[in-house]
């Protein structure tokens, strides 16, 4: 499997084209040395684009790094200081770089809002919360009511904590909706659906007294724990379909 028809195998279920108000550059963000020629013989997961993913993607020999968050949203950049030190770590090594945003929030089966879904083991699913007109969370309901603790160490792996758990609203959970990464707002969009609780990766300061007025629980679970599951669920798709070797790169940021 070559760069481009990698690309094109991301892209058959994540369907960059359904999200056209993303401001990342979904797909193939840098190619390697021949795109249509080299084989893929590894490829390396990592939620985010940066010189520390990308050099430790290229020491355990993998020929593409494919992130949540690339390098290019939409806008033109010089190529400096830390730009440089990020496009000259992929370069300098023959790494490619495939990124898919807003796609993998959104994907049913293999995104983040999807797969915290599963794991907290939500019914009756539906898609809500719009970011740009794109729809990108999911909400639906417990299969056995939980306290807001009890969904948070669903939700995060063994190991994992919750950044704040913010008890405002009913004590046993039945309802609950999911956005991951930085998604503050649209607890707005939880609150008008009257559900009972709000998951997301931070929450915001300014957003506190509203959560507490409107009388719904919220657990902020970390933007980085949040969006390390759409990128497993993509590797472990890669590799039982595609028999490629793969290797999860964790840079955990603390926030």
């Amino acid at each position: 499997m070559t760069l481009n028809e990698l690309d094109k195998y991301f892209n058959s279920f994540l369907k960059k084209e359904n999200f056209p108000n993303d401001v990342s550059l979904n797909g193939i963000q840098i190619q390697n040395s021949a795109p249509a020629l080299k084989e893929i013989k590894k490829v390396a997961f990592a939620v985010d684009a940066s010189e520390e993913t990308a050099l430790k993607a290229a020491k355990c020999g993998a020929d593409v790094l494919f992130c949540h968050h690339g390098l290019f949203w939409g806008q033109c950049e010089t190529i400096t200081e830390n730009v440089y030190k990020r496009i000259s770590a992929f370069l300098k090594n023959d790494l490619a770089l495939i990124a898919y945003h807003i796609p993998l929030d959104a994907n049913k089966p293999y995104g983040n809002n999807w797969g915290l879904a599963a794991r907290a083991g939500l019914t009756k699913t539906k898609m809500f919360g719009e970011w740009r007109g794109m729809t990108i969370g999911v909400y639906g309901q417990l299969k056995t009511k939980l306290t807001a603790e009890k969904l948070a160490e669903k939700i995060l792996l063994p190991g994992e904590k919750p950044f704040a758990v913010l008890n405002f609203g009913k004590k046993d959970i039945k309802t609950v909706g999911i956005i991951s990464g930085g998604a503050s707002e649209d607890v707005r969009h939880a609150v008008d659906l009257g559900l009972d609780a709000f998951v997301t990766g931070e929450f915001c300061h300014e957003l506190f007294h509203y959560a507490k007025e409107s009388k719904i629980n919220v657990i902020a679970s970390g933007h980085y724990q949040t969006e390390t599951v759409g990128v497993n669920l993509v590797m472990k798709k890669l590799a039982k379909e595609k028999k490629i070797d793969v290797e999860f790169i964790d840079v955990p940021t603390g926030l």
